[in-house]
């Protein structure tokens, strides 16, 4: 009898064994498959620094040879934390790179990631993830009709960063980052990447409602912003227009079926505005630095869907065409 137990029990040990050997090779060979980063803006470059600092392959791709020879002249990648700066020697590359993408990090802007996804998708492995770190909707469905055997998962984030100068990022504030697919609900084991490197986050299943949600945000601050030409705080003495695009806001996500996002809105953007006072929205800097914005993706996306619905929410087309107006007195695009 003794002998039969011992025999069950060395059975189930062999077999944990197994079990156990089976998870650490899976897991090491997570941690080998190279997270290629399209993108070395501020984000592009918060992620790949501190993946890199915890033993993550990572190889960064840049837009052309020029663009290369730059960033190799540069020494690699510098994360600056806690006023201290450290340089991270990331391999970097282009798009005509032979080597297959098997794992992607899509850090590029809204209006770029489509083009430049198509442009990668011949070197795309069989099984490949794409992780899209868009601001506002709409190049996420385009991202994914290129590349229709990948799996596209949409990141959110609250992480602030800002560049200061190439290949160079600060980072402003801890966040949170938010991923989900809503097609396949199910997480994937590489979070556990993410872990390591200290990016906090966090698998949503319902990540359509966060993205509108922060649209909305987005729609509500941003471009008043840039109209006001002031920092968030000082859209505290526009109280009543940012409380009327809130309730139009609302309403766009109420017949979007995303009410969920629609909850406390109002109360949500005030916060915001009041926590992030004295910082500058990414679209007004955008403009401050001439560049173009992510209109197209954010008011214009909202405003598009509003058409589509046939619901009328004439301040938040009043305030597309103002931004419109503004930004081609500035000679900047409006798409």
């Amino acid at each position: 009898m003794r002998l039969k137990s011992a025999l069950i029990i060395t059975g189930l040990s062999h077999h944990s064994l197994r079990a156990s050997h089976a998870r650490v090779k899976q897991s090491k060979k997570l941690m080998s498959t190279t997270w290629h980063v399209l993108g070395a803006g501020s984000l592009g470059t918060l992620w790949a620094t501190r993946l890199a600092r915890a033993g993550s392959p990572v190889r960064l791709i840049v837009r052309d040879a020029a663009r290369l020879q730059a960033y190799q002249a540069a020494g690699g990648l510098t994360l600056v934390e806690h006023g201290e700066a450290k340089t991270y020697d990331i391999p970097g590359e282009t798009a005509d790179s032979s080597e297959p993408i098997n794992r992607l990090l899509v850090a590029c802007k809204a209006y770029d990631a489509e083009q430049a996804v198509a442009r990668l998708a011949p070197r795309l492995g069989p099984n490949a993830e794409l992780i899209l770190l868009q601001n506002g909707l709409g190049s996420q469905d385009g991202v994914a009709a290129q590349v229709p055997q990948a799996r596209c998962i949409s990141a959110s984030s609250t992480e602030g960063a800002f560049r200061e100068g190439d290949w160079r990022v600060v980072f402003a504030g801890h966040g949170y980052t938010w991923l989900g697919d809503a097609g396949h609900p199910v997480a994937p084991i590489w979070l556990e990447d993410l872990s390591a490197a200290g990016i906090p986050h966090e698998w949503s299943t319902d990540i359509l409602t966060r993205l509108w949600r922060k649209l909305a945000l987005n729609c509500a601050i941003n471009p008043l912003t840039v109209l006001h030409d002031c920092r968030n705080g000082g859209l505290q003495e526009h109280h009543c227009e940012v409380a009327t695009l809130c309730v139009e806001l609302s309403e766009l996500l109420e017949r979007c079926g995303q009410p969920a996002a629609a909850e406390n809105l109002q109360q949500e953007v005030e916060r915001v505005i009041h926590a992030t006072s004295a910082n500058y929205s990414s679209m007004y800097q955008d403009v401050a630095n001439q560049r173009r914005t992510e209109i197209s993706y954010l008011l214009g996306h909202a405003c598009k869907v509003a058409a589509r619905h046939q619901l009328n929410l004439p301040h938040l087309n009043q305030l597309e065409q103002r931004l419109i107006t503004h930004l081609h007195s500035l000679g900047l695009p409006s798409d």
